[in-house]
């Protein structure tokens, strides 16, 4: 499939879009957003959000970043990877293989972004400084700089990973089929690593029995996906339902309510 020049502008536009989107905090650099406007502009949305929702399970965990580090960019497999995976099906290449060869393209959006926040770490002193020297639209352009050099950056590798489809297509062809197949095993790991890095943080004593359980609904009893959900909305519901909806404060004045009333109590009875 070859990427014409007015669908590669298109593409550089959503990344650009997308991209700087993570600094307003609409989660536009979220892969399955990504996936689902390159599926429209080539003209294959479902392997765009086959692709987009396998990304996601892998790229939901690599956004903790656990001991101060920077986990990889959603927006690497979001657009090269959904590029990958349209464009380069004919070749064998999976979306889990596109998901394994688009990782490093996820650690160079990384870089990238470190290096632009490094770069606009001055901005607070040169908007003070061209505040108390009167120039207002210098400022105005200052505020908004680090915005337009995501925006920027995303349009610029965007179109260039939409029209360098060729010697992505020349690479995959140069690797042999085992390494492609090996790729494949490897990105259909990836989302259980990911899963596990959310679950290394957010996983507590008192939810051990329901990880167990819903092992047991998608190993053994291989329940589909919204069947495994809406056991979890029962479960979900019976922990609400069940818990006592008195408020913080009522507990608190009934507590102190019973305290005096037991002070009382044994005052009048040493008398």
């Amino acid at each position: 499939m070859e990427i014409t020049l007015v669908q590669g502008i298109l593409i550089g536009l959503i990344t650009a879009f997308c991209y700087s989107g993570q600094l307003l905090g609409i989660y536009t650099n979220r892969a399955l957003v990504m996936s689902f406007f390159v599926g429209v502009v080539l003209g294959d949305i479902p392997t765009a959000l086959k692709f987009g929702a396998l990304a996601e399970l892998a790229y939901m965990g690599f956004g903790v970043g656990a001991g101060g580090t920077v986990p990889p960019n959603p927006v690497g497999p979001g657009i090269v990877g959904t590029i990958m995976a349209i464009t380069l099906k004919d070749q064998g290449v999976t979306a889990e293989s596109a998901l394994a060869l688009s990782f490093p393209f996820a650690v160079l959006f990384q870089l990238v972004t470190t290096a632009l926040y490094t770069f606009f770490s001055g901005s607070a002193k040169w908007s003070k400084n061209a505040i108390e020297s009167g120039q207002f639209k210098k400022f105005t352009l200052i505020a908004h700089s680090t915005y337009i050099a995501f925006a920027l950056a995303g349009f610029l590798i965007g179109i260039l990973a939409a029209l360098s489809r060729p010697g992505l297509q020349a690479f995959v062809e140069a690797l042999p089929e085992w390494l492609i197949n090996g790729f494949s095993v490897a990105g259909g790991l990836i989302p259980a690593i990911g899963f596990a890095m959310i679950m290394s943080v957010m996983l507590e004593k008192s939810l051990i029995p329901y990880v167990l359980l819903g092992y047991v609904c998608v190993a053994y009893l291989e329940l589909p996906t919204m069947a495994v959900a809406m056991v979890g909305a029962v479960f979900a519901l019976i922990q609400y339902y069940g818990k006592d909806k008195t408020p913080v404060g009522e507990k608190s004045l009934a507590a102190n309510n019973q305290t005096l009333l037991d002070e009382e109590e044994d005052f009048s009875n040493g008398i």
